[in-house]
């Protein structure tokens, strides 16, 4: 599971309804029960953050728990692949030869890839400079569940900087055939490579360097943060870039039942978004909050336990995957070595 667009649409949408199946199955359940048939048992997810990782670890955990299977952490540091002293080729035998699965959240796109190569185990994307899946397919779960329609049927706007999450967000776009408006600065538009992508499928996304068209008609607006982690940039500069593409109440007009999906836990001086006072209707949703449960106060008309949407999901499509294709999986797609989904 490495890009979106390298997976097809009707397997993205078998994942979502199973996901939707074992939510639903979950009600009663608390954190660490299992779910019934135990469709992970006795298999290992070995998992390596080489950047910083809190509700990502968290919610991986879980996710594999909760279908019965066993996570083993490794960091970077401990690993003779660090020191100079063994290859990607080497370290991806011996994974395989533990694990059942390996997800790997990198600052480096070509080792994903060369691990895919050497790996005869599925591997996971937890995040990578040029792509986030996990996140972008769980925010389509949470989205189809709160909206109670197909993302197809609904306008999404993404304002902020042309990131990872931006790149797994148009592949979506492309996947689920829904309407996409950028609202960027000009000198942070997707790269050529994405252009020609949203190009040659023939999507409708539009980019906007104006932050009021982009936001204009949308359903539900996505974001994130616009420094990075792998960002090596003036910070002060960046944000004085985004001063108009704060979302805030200049920005947005209530005028119809509206989300704002934010990528962050808490919204911060730094990031392009403000405090808001919510009016009306509107809602504010931040991702990791939405891991594990909601209580009524949040969420309001929404219920008071949500279980599996958002950052939960963010790992357990990848863990719902796995166990719907079992054994499979590894060459379900493009044969040894393959991109679990």
């Amino acid at each position: 599971f490495i890009n979106l667009k390298d997976i097809s649409a009707k397997d993205l949408r078998r994942i979502l309804i199973d996901a939707k199946k074992r939510k639903k199955a979950r009600k009663k359940l608390n954190n660490l029960d299992h779910d019934k048939g135990t469709p992970l048992k006795g298999k290992l997810l070995i998992q390596m953050f080489e950047k910083s990782s809190l509700r990502t670890r968290l919610s991986f955990f879980l996710a594999i728990s909760q279908l019965s299977g066993r996570t083993l952490t490794l960091r970077p540091d401990e690993l003779h692949l660090s020191k100079g002293g063994e290859s990607i080729e080497d370290t991806a035998k011996i994974l395989s030869s533990f694990g059942d699965a390996f997800m790997l959240r990198t600052d480096n796109d070509e080792k994903l890839e060369e691990f895919k190569k050497h790996l005869t185990i599925p591997i996971i994307n937890g995040l990578s400079p040029s792509s986030h899946p996990t996140q972008i397919l769980s925010d389509v779960f949470t989205v189809e569940e709160i909206k109670k329609k197909p993302i197809s049927k609904l306008n999404i706007t993404w304002i902020g900087d042309s990131n990872n999450v931006l790149n797994s967000l148009i592949a979506a776009s492309i996947k689920f055939s829904f309407k996409l408006k950028v609202g960027c600065p000009k000198k942070y538009q997707p790269n050529k490579n994405m252009m020609n992508y949203i190009k040659k499928n023939k999507n409708k996304i539009t980019i906007y360097n104006d932050p009021k068209k982009a936001v204009e008609g949308a359903d539900v607006i996505f974001s994130d943060k616009v420094i990075s982690m792998n960002d090596k940039v003036n910070e002060k500069k960046k944000l004085k870039d985004f001063k108009k593409f704060k979302i805030n109440k200049n920005l947005l007009v209530y005028d119809n039942d509206r989300e704002l999906y934010t990528g962050n836990l808490t919204v911060i001086t730094g990031k392009i978004q403000e405090n808001l006072n919510i009016e009306g209707k509107s809602l504010v949703h931040s991702a990791p909050l939405t891991a594990i449960a909601f209580d009524r106060g949040f969420l309001g008309d929404y219920g008071n336990y949500i279980v599996s949407i958002g950052l939960l999901l963010f790992a357990f499509s990848t863990a719902i995957a796995w166990s719907y294709y079992g054994d499979r999986a590894m060459t379900y797609l493009f044969g040894a070595g393959s991109v679990i989904y």
